[in-house]
């Protein structure tokens, strides 16, 4: 028996020798390669695994250990962590205090509002909120509007200081109160010689200036990079808006992240508050909550329908304040960058996931230094895959050229419909993860990082390795070993031999930095 047992060895051996050799041989598809050299991106500086969920090694792996920059696929390492710790039915509470008597309609007395860091907190659930509050008998405020944003320890952050767009939501910081993401929607509506800006909300105590020139042109395209918001200077809550709008363009809505999350909290407060029909008579001013039982704890939309948000739409705040709500439910309010770090490799170690080339920074993605392997991540797919709570994990993620970040992605291929995907997109980063449908039913781990100046050209590349994940039956069939012991070894257990030319750290730019900048829009 033992040299028969020796004998099978043996020839198991020879035999996944002689796969290695196979594996070598077939290489990265050519489709695959011969779109990457025309797009001037070496293969140096691409990362991929392809690993079917029912095998035990990857059929592809390049570059698979490098330590990359992923952009907003980061933000799946952040959701992965979220579900595992939090657990899908977690929910952020706003709590409201009535600090005086409630009489006739009327608070006699401060309001107090502390946030725990609910990014769900859209227009229209402000307004369920308030409604919450009218339902308790408080229409009029005969006292001042107090903010606790205590819950969240995060120190100042210049908005524009990623990329020198200060007004792009996608560069919202993060805050224990955040009201509709931090955005304030203006309407641009072009009149006979002018351009009126009306805010979609009141807004109580801001101007705004209007100096747009309007040009009689029926061409739009690229209009917002034609106005330039301004806001003089920093005791004046007054918003100027200069440059040329296009009278065919006709009416159109302007997001801007103007203000720290508790001034824009306020804000959308107050105005929904005045459209309601409420008044509020006093100032707002920062404070501390109550040790008593609030009046009203309003609680977000459960996690799973927060991720979907995050996720399909690449939202950069939600990511940033999940980030930070997993410190501070792991270790104590308040919550800190450091806090959310160690929560996330500690969920990431407990299952498994190496987090040796890891760095995290805000967990959104929207970062020079943030760093994941293709291979970790490659790792978190799988343990999520054969997680209980996979389904609600695979549903956030875009559908291709269905829906989210991947809408307009990959259209007409294929591919449309069978690919579940999170895009991470900046200046010098173009990353793809999740899970593909091949043609034969099966599901396979995808991971693909571009780290190179001609990364936003990587989309041909990519198309032409998803498709060919998606239509060639490359692993997923077993092979009937022929030999006298006559056992069958699926391809998809082949082992496979990472040809990387990049271990470790990427190359830096010409500006020092790894990575790149965010053009106008949001990281994706």
């Amino acid at each position: 028996m033992p040299s028969a047992r020796i004998a099978f060895r043996f020839v198991a051996g020879l035999l996944l020798a002689g796969l290695v050799v196979s594996v070598r041989a077939a290489g990265l598809p050519a489709t695959f390669t011969d779109a990457l050299r025309q797009a001037g991106i070496p293969l140096g500086r691409v990362a991929v695994v392809v690993q079917p969920l029912d095998a035990v090694v990857p059929v592809l792996s390049h570059n698979a250990d490098a330590a990359l920059n992923p952009a907003s696929v980061m933000k799946l390492v952040t959701s992965f962590a979220a579900l595992n710790q939090l657990g899908p039915g977690y929910v952020w509470t706003t709590d409201v205090w009535a600090d005086g008597a409630i009489a006739d309609g009327v608070l006699n007395g401060d309001l107090v509002i502390k946030g725990h860091g609910d990014p769900t907190l859209t227009l229209e659930r402000m307004w369920l909120l308030q409604r919450e509050l009218h339902a308790r008998g408080v229409r009029h405020i005969r006292g001042n509007l107090v903010l606790d944003p205590g819950h969240f320890e995060v120190p100042p952050i210049d908005p524009g200081a990623f990329d020198g767009e200060p007004f792009a939501p996608y560069n919202a910081a993060p805050g224990a109160l955040v009201a509709n993401f931090n955005a304030m929607t203006l309407r641009l509506k072009p009149g006979e010689h002018s351009v009126l800006i009306v805010p979609d909300i009141a807004l109580p105590g801001m101007t705004l200036t209007s100096q747009l020139v309007i040009e009689d042109s029926t061409e739009c395209n690229g209009w917002k990079d034609a106005i330039t918001p301004a806001l003089p200077g920093p005791e004046r809550f007054e918003l100027v808006v200069t440059g040329r709008y296009a009278r065919g363009c006709g009416e159109r809505t302007l997001s801007l992240n103007l203000f720290e999350p508790a001034a824009t909290f306020d804000f959308i407060f107050r105005g929904l508050w005045l459209e309601s029909g409420g008044t509020l008579t006093g100032a707002t001013v920062p404070g501390s909550a109550p040790q008593s039982e609030p009046l009203l704890k309003f609680a977000s939309e459960p996690l799973t329908d927060a991720l979907t948000r995050l996720n399909k739409y690449s939202n950069n705040l939600m990511a940033r304040n999940l980030f930070l709500t997993l410190g501070a439910e792991r270790y104590g309010a308040p919550a800190t960058p450091e806090k959310g770090a160690r929560a996330v490799r500690e969920v990431l170690m407990q299952r498994g996931v190496s987090t040796r080339k890891l760095v995290l920074e805000n967990g959104a993605g929207l970062s020079r230094i943030e760093r994941i392997s293709a291979d970790a991540l490659n790792q978190m797919l799988r343990a999520a895959y054969y997680s209980p709570l996979f389904a609600e994990f695979e549903s956030a993620l875009p559908i291709v050229a269905i829906d989210g970040t991947l809408k307009r992605r990959f259209n007409g291929s294929a591919l449309s419909g069978n690919a579940h995907l999170k895009t991470g997109t900046l200046r010098d980063v173009s990353a793809l993860a999740g899970y593909v449908y091949t043609v034969n039913g099966q599901r396979v781990s995808f991971v693909m990082l571009v780290n190179h100046p001609n990364a936003r050209r990587s989309e041909a590349a990519q198309r032409a390795l998803l498709e060919w994940v998606h239509t060639i039956p490359h692993g997923l069939q077993p092979v009937v070993d022929r030999s006298p012991l006559g056992h069958t070894i699926p391809h998809g257990l082949q082992p496979v031999v990472d040809r990387s030319t990049l271990q470790g750290g990427v190359e830096k730019n010409s500006s020092g930095l790894a990575g790149g900048t965010a053009g106008k829009g949001a990281v994706q």
